[in-house]
């Protein structure tokens, strides 16, 4: 790994893809600590304190909610949209067929993502103002009043630029730009983490934890570096005057195709109907009616601390392992490219057999990495559960998530330079 970096940086382009990629998060953290103006900052940090809820959206945000800065609701809503614009793209028909028209249709995809991401920003703004009124950190919301409209445009427009931010690290340096925006703000808050642990240091509970951590470490790095390799033939074949002799390679089909995506998603789809609840969660000193009772049920039915969230984050997390592969890989576009190439998988009939051979293996797979993956994802809510109120290990459930994010993006981008290395490597063979 650093090998890997070393010869990265002695070559000129892609040492500027990583400078550029660092500048970025330069500027990203930055923009976390220009606040939003009229807020009570200290009650906002007492009211995050004491809900878990507030606590998972400020660990996305990079601690841009705790200071409630112009970035506070990060990428969720781009997320959100992303999350939308894919299902949608199942149930109709004119963004299916975009969807296979190559770059021309991505190109259209995103752009109407970049689109639904505006009023999804709003929206959120407007409930982000709603949770705080409530507490009496920011003063009473009108949609009509200028200071509440100013706070909304603010907010949503901090999203629509880290949503930029984040594009152009994913066009001109390596690896996924959002998914490194939600990386450097989770790095971000280990030294406030670490400075936290030496005031009330619990030796043991801080040793556990490290231990702990370099397990799930390991087995997430073993699950993203595994693979089945498919054996591919492909035969003798003339072009013109020339006879060109068959060779043997393989189709390298990892275990977990999607990476880090489907904890992104399936965080996001949690947070969703309790974000929507706490808008109507009962205020402080005000008696409860029956809106604000059901939200309330809903806010302490999906804690992230309780059994239901960590189901549904287990079911999500491998439904959207399976979605997203399905969505990345295509088993009936890689037998046609195999057929159209002369390839073969030995001892299976080019065309429909070697898709539905594709199709057995991916699943086979992907139930693996999925089951794994959903493994890796609740076990810190269980580890914070048999270890609460131990100190650090409390942190459990925030950081584990935190964790799989870091070490998934690490290994992605790692691979990413390694690629580039490698092409350059070629091209010099080539000249």
């Amino acid at each position: 790994m650093i090998e890997a970096l070393i010869n990265a940086f002695r070559a000129p382009d892609i040492r500027r893809r990583i400078l550029f990629v660092l500048a970025m998060l330069v500027v990203y953290r930055l923009l976390a600590v220009v606040p939003v103006p009229n807020v009570n900052h200290q009650a906002l940090d007492q009211l995050i304190n004491n809900q878990t809820f507030l606590q998972l959206l400020d660990l996305f945000s990079g601690g841009g909610l705790r200071s409630f800065s112009i970035v506070a609701m990060g990428v969720n809503p781009y997320i959100n949209a992303s999350i939308i614009m894919q299902l949608m793209q199942g149930v109709v028909p004119r963004l299916q067929a975009l969807s296979r028209e190559g770059e021309y249709g991505r190109t259209r995809l995103n752009q109407y993502t970049r689109y639904l991401t505006v009023p999804l920003a709003l929206l959120q703004a407007y409930g982000y103002l709603a949770i705080l009124s409530q507490s009496q950190i920011v003063e009473p919301i009108d949609i009509l009043d200028p200071t509440t409209l100013t706070q909304m445009i603010t907010l949503a427009g901090g999203t629509l630029l880290a949503m930029w931010i984040g594009e152009l690290i994913t066009e001109r340096g390596i690896g996924n730009g959002i998914s490194f925006l939600i990386f450097a703000g989770i790095v971000a808050r280990i030294p406030q983490g670490v400075a936290a642990f030496l005031q009330a240091p619990d030796i043991p509970a801080g040793i556990l934890f490290i231990i702990l951590a370099l397990v799930v470490v390991a087995v997430i790095v073993y699950i993203q570096e595994g693979q089945r390799r498919i054996p591919i033939q492909y035969a003798s074949r003339v072009r013109g005057r020339r006879m060109y002799q068959g060779g043997a390679t393989f189709l390298p089909l990892r275990v977990n195709q999607a990476g880090v995506i489907p904890i992104i998603f399936a965080v996001s789809i949690l947070l969703f109907p309790t974000q929507i609840a706490s808008y109507f969660a009962t205020p402080p000193n005000a008696e409860p009616n029956l809106v604000n009772s059901i939200a309330d049920g809903i806010v302490g039915f999906l804690s992230p601390q309780g059994i239901p969230y960590m189901v549904f984050y287990f079911l999500l997390t491998m439904g959207f392992t399976y979605f997203y592969t399905a969505f990345t890989f295509k088993p009936d576009e890689t037998a046609d490219q195999l057929r159209k190439n002369g390839g073969f998988i030995p001892g299976i009939r080019p065309g429909a057999p070697t898709r539905d051979y594709l199709q057995k293996v991916v699943f086979r797979l992907s139930l693996a990495g999925a089951i794994f993956l959903a493994l890796i994802a609740v076990s810190p809510i269980v580890l914070s559960s048999l270890f609460a109120g131990q100190g650090v290990v409390g942190g459990f459930a925030l950081g584990g998530t935190a964790l799989l994010i870091v070490v998934s993006v690490v290994v992605e981008t790692m691979k990413q330079i390694e690629a580039q290395l490698m092409m350059r490597n070629y091209e010099g063979f080539i000249r």
